[in-house]
């Protein structure tokens, strides 16, 4: 990893590099993705059959394109039940952790005859998108699905590609039963993504499109937002440790390679007030990287992405963390709940050094669907707020409305829009005949 003197340059620098990773920057991919949406709105089920064929090699039909009950079962009888078990334990802590948000409508009323609210209503029907191909993510299915059942959503409706014999990953499909989806489809990429947000006669439109996915994917999602919402645009995965002296080398070193496996352009930094720790951490990282399994994505991500960041202080540390607003952040100093106030911007903060970053991508609770690429500098991570929508509530008695009438005329005559007053004042016209 580069170890480098953190000054406001080399942060820039930094950032700079960082946002070459965003979908954004991958625009000549925009036009067949483009390609592909138009397709399938236009010709439905048939685009998504042919590109199935296309790019999975797998045959589909009206008749085979949604999971059966029956394969579900197969699925629960093919996985390990030590695995099922930790599956439910995980959604134990994830469902009671979501629960915590669950906002109720409320009300308020005045003595002069008005109320006014906010009514909160679940989203109807939601698409979780899951990849498939060479990484399989169940825990990545609990934590899409889990704050949409919360939240009360009526449909779930989850898409995600068959493998070559035609058939779902069993341990997806086990997540997807247990967390709660009620519809399961083998279909995905780009065109999964069309078929959720236009509807096909297999699959029903949604409202909201959840879930990651690869560059087609998530320009896919970028492309429909406006005819559904979705949650985000994605970008690879990222870590930042804070650290002073106090820190052990080798579980930092442990900690950043956890989120560089991910991808080859995943993010590992620390950022450090201790050059006694930095190279210790190097050390670590490199003999580590010698025996994983997925050497050659972590190496090629730690050339790219990887930095070792030494500060002068832990303010200015903080300050560089705030910068970055990594997606996942974790604080190994001697007071870590002290910088944690000072931190801002983070998808999800980590404290002490027994909570590493894969407690919370699989166990915790807190949701792992984070923001990436800056973003968590207005972004927060997906909860049950997303599966929800707010209605403002108003009402005024005659009484009520009579008091101020006046004042909304006059505020509407400012604007000049005469139509918007004459709508408040026709309701007094006969009052104010009289008194003329």
């Amino acid at each position: 990893m580069r170890t480098i003197t953190l000054t406001k340059e080399s942060t820039k620098d930094i950032l700079e590099n960082l946002l070459k990773r965003s979908p954004n920057n991958y625009g000549k991919f925009e036009s067949a993705v483009a390609d592909i949406l138009a397709r399938v709105k236009a010709e439905g089920d048939a685009a998504l059959f042919s590109y199935t064929r296309e790019f999975d090699k797998v045959e589909i039909t009206p008749d085979t394109i949604r999971v059966t009950e029956e394969e579900i079962q197969e699925a629960y009888a093919s996985v390990d039940p030590a695995l099922i078990d930790v599956i439910r334990k995980a959604l134990v802590n994830i469902r009671t952790f979501h629960e915590k948000q669950k906002q109720n409508s409320w009300f308020t009323s005045g003595t002069n005859g008005t109320m006014l609210g906010q009514k909160i209503t679940p989203l109807e029907r939601v698409g979780v998108y899951v990849p498939g191909g060479k990484a399989v993510y169940p825990s990545s299915v609990l934590m899409n699905i889990v704050p949409a059942k919360v939240a009360g959503v009526d449909q779930i409706v989850m898409t995600t590609p068959p493998g070559k014999d035609g058939k779902v990953c069993p341990t997806t499909l086990v997540a997807a039963k247990e967390a709660g989806a009620d519809e399961i489809y083998k279909v995905g990429g780009a065109q999964a993504i069309g078929a959720l947000a236009y509807g096909t006669d297999s699959i029903p439109k949604v409202d909201k499109i959840v879930g990651p996915g690869n560059i087609f994917v998530a320009l896919a999602k970028k492309a429909v937002y406006g005819y559904v919402s979705i949650d985000s645009i994605a970008g690879p995965s990222e870590i930042l440790v804070l650290a002073d002296e106090t820190a052990n080398p080798r579980f930092v070193a442990a900690d950043l390679l956890s989120q560089a496996e991910h991808d080859e352009l995943a993010s590992a930094i620390l950022i450090t007030t201790s050059r006694e720790l930095a190279a210790q951490v190097d050390a670590q990282v490199k003999g580590f990287v010698e025996v994983l399994s997925r050497k050659e994505i972590i190496q090629k991500s730690l050339d790219n992405f990887g930095y070792i960041l030494l500060a002068e202080n832990m303010d200015e540390a903080i300050e560089a963390a705030n910068a970055i607003a990594s997606e996942h952040m974790e604080i190994v100093t001697k007071n870590p709940f002290e910088v944690m106030m000072k931190v801002r911007n983070a998808g999800a903060i980590f404290i002490g050094e027994y909570s590493s970053e894969p407690l919370g991508d699989y166990f915790a609770g807190p949701n792992h669907v984070l923001p990436t690429n800056g973003t968590a500098k207005f972004f927060s991570p997906l909860s049950v707020d997303d599966f929800v929508k707010k209605s403002s509530l108003v009402y005024y008695s005659r009484e009520a409305l009579q008091a101020i009438h006046k004042d909304i005329e006059q505020f509407a005559a400012s604007e000049q829009l005469t139509a918007h007053a004459n709508s408040i004042a026709v309701r007094f016209e006969n009052e104010e005949e009289e008194e003329k």
